[in-house]
């Protein structure tokens, strides 16, 4: 049985404990520390790096300044984030959630009910990218097979195996321009024009692509190999041999700006 350690984010401290109440009538869960404001439970997040965070997203209190921004924040710090799971008075907020992909939206008060889901949700997730990841080698390996085999000095591009109901597609990493989160799913840009979907979000490419690749708003990871302008006013970046071109978010600029400072120490000339 998998355990997921927990922070409870609430500007209400009645909240925190009617949420911990439910979460402890739970082996799998295990809680780690609480917070009533931004500051303080994003202080907590990085210091404990937790599985979950239950997050209030409206509060009662403006000064506690809790909203989706925290998400973004962490983006700047961790690797790997948290599933958040928000915990709210209203449901009108949920479609902002969605595009935070959050792991899932609970009306307060939580109910036993809701942890059960969330439980069973979380087990489904981990099982499924198990899953993913053996057939994702045994891709790889198939791909790998069938490639013509050019000398050991040349260095091989990624290849995707986008797989659904038997059928697997082959994708070289070096030419894909950009990905687009699509809800639970995420559009492959090629740079033929063509696009591919797969159902996987967009924080799980985050975590398995490197460098060209690098997120730049929370819908679009960009190959930098692919950017011919960046317009640091507009906050945009074009693509090559397109008319696309790709917000990027105030919470990622520091990623704009290595992509700036990597392109310049190549083979370079600024006029």
């Amino acid at each position: 049985m998998k355990n997921y350690s927990y922070i409870i984010i609430d500007d209400s401290q009645k909240g925190v404990l009617q949420t911990k109440a439910i979460a402890d009538g739970f082996s799998e869960l295990l809680f780690l520390a609480s917070a009533n404001n931004y500051s303080d439970g994003l202080n907590l997040i990085l210091e404990y790096k937790p599985t979950l965070v239950f997050l209030e997203i409206d509060p009662e209190d403006s000064a506690s300044k809790l909203s989706l921004a925290l998400i973004n924040e962490l983006h700047r710090f961790l690797k790997v984030i948290p599933r958040v799971i928000i915990t709210t008075r209203k449901k009108d907020l949920a479609f902002d959630a969605i595009q935070y992909e959050v792991t899932d939206y609970l009306l307060k008060p939580v109910q036993r009910i809701d942890l059960v889901k969330l439980i069973l949700k979380l087990e489904k997730s981990e099982s499924e990218n198990i899953i993913f990841k053996k057939q994702s080698t045994v891709c790889q390996k198939i791909a790998t097979s069938l490639a013509p085999q050019d000398p050991p000095s040349h260095s091989k591009s990624l290849v995707l195996c986008i797989k659904s109901y038997g059928d697997y597609r082959y994708i070289e990493s070096k030419d894909i321009a950009y990905l687009q989160a699509d809800n639970n799913s995420t559009d492959i840009h090629l740079s033929n024009g063509e696009t591919v979907t797969a159902f996987k979000t967009l924080k799980h490419f985050e975590g398995v692509l490197s460098s060209p690749f690098i997120r730049i708003h929370n819908s679009y990871i960009v190959n930098r190999e692919y950017i011919s302008r960046i317009h640091s006013g507009n906050s945009v970046c074009y693509i090559k041999n397109s008319i696309v071109k790709l917000p990027f978010s105030k919470s990622y600029k520091t990623n704009i700006d290595l992509i700036i400072s990597e392109i310049a120490k190549e083979n370079y000339l600024e006029i």
